[in-house]
């Protein structure tokens, strides 16, 4: 009997036994350990499943030629690196893991606030940098929490999760997400607001977690920033093309911002000459004690990535099993 295809094309190229093991012997499973997606070419025409990462966007280069496939399996939450619209044209179904990494996401971003208002990383790079002594030397600003207003741009699984652990800091939580039916806020005991900008003039703390859409792409611009209060922070763990990057330095510059943490960027890994990054690697500049960057690992952890990558085989699998397939996103039964 012949077997089924199922190929990962990105990230993974270690032992596969996660995926075997749950697609079993009538499945071969292969990493295509691809860097781009012009790698793929001719090796995933007659694939009958495939597993997809994050390091590269897929589009209909590569949908148009999967002649057998019966499901792609984003290996994530966000889909924005999945052309879905033309794998709807070719009738396959793309399916995320809406419920990967919650905890993992919301975590780092409370760390991030955490880090940046009490000032613990810029106190340990000012003791690295011989700037600061144990007893003197200048002190950066550092807040207190409990009364804070933090601001949610989007309240899914991963913003609901950190406005739970928001709360327990004794912060006020608002947030602004057009899609959320009305009274769901109630449940949370957080306030609704019904524009972005009601939510930004009040929010001591921004923290994004909506979607990367053609709504949301540079949602957070320089002059929606200007609207935060002066001295607000700014956390991104979702998706680094909703903010506009560039003009962060500037912004703390002039003490608009008092700090940033990111842990997405829109292009990864960064150009060296982005702005951003050279104010950040700048000990001379502003910024490069007010910025903390990640280089997208909210979601990892050990037993995440083990959660991911057995939730993703299983989708697969109902696939090639002719069952219904779970959190399909693009709207092919």
């Amino acid at each position: 009997m012949k077997k089924s295809c199922v190929a990962i094309t990105d990230y993974l190229q270690d032992d596969l036994g996660p995926e075997l093991g749950i697609l079993g012997p009538g499945a071969d499973v292969v990493a295509l350990n691809a860097h781009h997606e012009d790698e793929l070419k001719g090796q995933v025409e007659n694939v009958e499943a495939l597993i997809v990462y994050h390091t590269f966007r897929i589009t209909e280069a590569t949908l148009g030629r999967l002649s057998r496939c019966r499901v792609i399996a984003r290996a994530g939450v966000g889909y924005d690196n999945l052309d879905i619209e033309s794998a709807r044209r070719h009738d396959i179904p793309v399916a995320n893991v809406p419920d990967y990494g919650t905890e993992e996401v919301a975590d780092t971003a409370l760390g991030l606030l955490l880090s940046l208002t009490r000032a613990i990383s810029s106190l340990n790079l000012g003791l690295l940098e011989n700037r600061l002594d144990w007893d003197r030397g200048e002190l950066p600003e550092v807040r207190r929490l409990r009364g804070r207003t933090l601001g949610i741009v989007g309240l899914g699984r991963i913003g609901t999760a950190m406005a739970l652990r928001a709360k327990i800091l004794g912060l006020r939580v608002i947030y602004y997400d057009p899609y959320k039916p009305h009274g769901y806020d109630k449940s949370l005991g957080i306030e609704r607001v019904d524009s972005l900008d009601q939510l930004l003039n009040r929010s001591f703390v921004l923290s994004v977690h909506c979607p990367l859409t053609g709504e949301t792409r540079k949602m957070l611009n320089g002059a929606a920033l200007q609207k935060l209060p002066r001295g607000a922070f700014l956390i991104n763990t979702a998706r680094g093309g909703v903010v506009e990057n560039t003009v962060i330095p500037g912004l703390i510059s002039t003490g608009q911002l008092s700090g940033a943490g990111l842990d997405v960027l829109e292009t990864e890994p960064p150009p060296e000459h982005h702005p951003l990054i050279r104010a950040w690697k700048d000990p001379h500049h502003p910024a490069h004690h007010r910025i903390i960057i990640n280089p997208h690992r909210a979601f990892y952890c050990d037993e995440g990535i083990l959660e991911i990558r057995e939730k993703s085989a299983r989708t697969c699998l109902a696939a090639l099993l002719g069952n219904p397939i779970p959190n399909v996103v693009n709207g092919v039964p």
